[in-house]
């Protein structure tokens, strides 16, 4: 399995219904893209002020390396990074594999 960790910091001008259809968006890939496993969406609320502006989180899990290479180029991948990059102010990607 492989997790796939994306840590966001949205532009001041994304509003919460764009939030939310992003979060849709990334929940809806469990059934629309073979290999992904799940998908979890979480709001910082850390008390220790350690996230440098970063304050979305996404945990995606694959079943292997096929489904991570399966899943980047993939449509509803690119689908929803249509509507996600323009919102992004920055973001970090981590994957590892378990």
């Amino acid at each position: 399995m492989i997790r796939h960790i994306l840590f966001i910091k949205f532009k001041n001008n994304a509003d919460s219904a764009q939030l939310d259809s992003v979060r849709e968006l990334f929940s809806s890939m469990v059934d629309k893209v073979a290999g992904v496993e799940a998908v979890e969406w979480g709001v910082n609320d850390s008390p220790e002020g350690l996230n440098k502006g970063f304050t979305h989180c996404v945990l995606m899990t694959f079943t292997d390396e096929a489904a991570r290479q399966a899943y980047l180029p993939h449509p509803e991948h690119e689908a929803l990074k249509a509507v996600f990059v323009p919102l992004v102010e920055d973001i970090v990607v981590l994957d590892y594999t378990l």
